[in-house]
């Protein structure tokens, strides 16, 4: 299966190659369903698929607004631009903009977004006669569903799942929540996270708020778990699945390598089951509780959280050249000090989660210093193992 990872800047998208993505998805100035991600310059683009494709790996650019007939002002200029760089597939929900693709840069490959909402064989086949080479189904779908989906579209259409990430409240992330309450378009790339608020309620005759009363699931009434189906990969590529999906444009780097370097893991020893080692990994980036979502019915399952996200390390710093006798540049990210234990992450099995302790710290001024106190400086540090550019030290 192929393993897609989210890419919100450049900086992410360099780290989502580095451990091991297969494709990424991203966006430009218009049209992507995160307007509030870094996103890409022209430029960027243009370099991202050159870099992309010399290492054999993909692109794919969202197109995946809900439009209205304003938002496409501009939009043959920019497939133009697309076709012309050559990009692997853009990603779309609505079906006017697919068919308009279609007829106005036919070399570009369509996939349609989850935000379209695929959720049975019918609007699958149809997605499939206007033109569409993947499928991104609804999130809404249980295993049983997906199996029965791929049974009834041609093999050589591809099916694409989400496997871990945040999850929206509303359906496959169709929401009107932020419009309503702030007037930024979460179909248009403007949410702005209402559902992972703390709600007051009150009684309709009084003015005074009272604070919704906590039980076992709190006051965030809306804010769901986060996906995470790495231990079920192998049921995934028994059923089909052709891609697997993590979410997150507007998660940080470090979220972003740690969570593709553990999938690529998982992937790469299919069909056995990731270890409890490798499974701690993703407690290890910023996450709320873990849920498998609508994959398996378990009438049962919670799938409101109650609080904040957590995280169990903290990003140190970025490699950013090669180690060499007996030094490696890192760029700061968190304090660290001369003494400190850090742990590896990295897409070398023999480095990762190997302790590096720092035993010397050389600035940029090329003085010996007891701590990193200057975010994102470049410093030398002490180092025993062969750490490549891009990987993280963390604490």
């Amino acid at each position: 299966m192929e393993l897609l990872a989210p890419a919100g800047n450049f900086e992410k998208f360099l780290t989502a190659l580095h451990f091991g993505a297969d494709a990424v998805y991203l966006a430009g100035g218009r049209f992507g369903l995160r307007a509030f991600a870094g996103n890409f310059s022209e430029e960027e683009m243009r370099q991202a698929v050159i870099l992309a494709h010399s290492q054999n790996k993909k692109v794919y650019v969202t197109l995946n607004i809900i439009a209205k007939d304003k938002d496409f002002d501009g939009l043959n200029d920019y497939l133009n631009f697309l076709q012309e760089i050559d990009v692997d597939a853009v990603i779309v929900a609505d079906i006017g903009m697919l068919q308009y693709i279609k007829k106005h840069a036919p070399k570009l490959c369509v996939h349609v977004s989850t935000q379209a909402n695929i959720i049975n064989s019918y609007s699958a086949k149809l997605m499939v006669e206007l033109g569409a080479k993947r499928l991104i189904l609804a999130r809404e779908l249980s295993v049983e569903e997906i199996k029965e989906i791929r049974k009834n579209i041609p093999n050589d259409i591809e099916i694409e799942v989400f496997v871990h990430g945040a999850m929206c409240m509303a359906y496959s992330g169709r929401c009107l929540l932020s419009n309503y309450l702030t007037g930024r378009d979460s179909n248009h790339g403007e949410c702005v996270q209402a559902c992972r608020w703390k709600y007051m309620v009150r009684e309709v005759n009084r003015e005074d708020e009272l604070e919704v009363q906590e039980d076992e699931n709190g006051a965030y009434i809306f804010n769901s778990k986060d996906l995470n189906m790495l231990e079920h990969l192998d049921i995934l590529k028994e059923i089909g699945v052709d891609s697997i999906k993590i979410e997150g444009r507007m998660k940080s780097p470090y979220y972003v390598a740690t969570v593709v370097n553990a999938y690529r893991k998982a992937l790469a020893i299919l069909p056995e089951k990731p270890s409890k080692e490798l499974c701690a990994e993703l407690l290890k980036a910023s996450h709320r509780r873990y849920t498998t979502g609508f994959y398996f019915k378990d009438e049962n399952k919670q799938f409101i959280e109650d609080s904040m996200p957590v995280q169990e390390s903290e990003f140190v710093a970025l490699v950013t050249s090669d180690a060499k006798d007996g030094f490696v540049e890192v760029e700061m990210r968190n304090k660290f000090s001369v003494g400190d234990e850090l742990e590896i992450l990295s897409p070398d099995n023999d480095i990762f989660n190997k302790k590096l302790v720092v035993e010397k710290i050389i600035n940029s001024q090329q003085i010996s210093v007891d701590s990193a106190k200057v975010v994102q400086e470049k410093v030398l540090i002490s180092c025993q193992f062969p750490l490549k550019k891009g990987d993280i030290l963390r604490r």
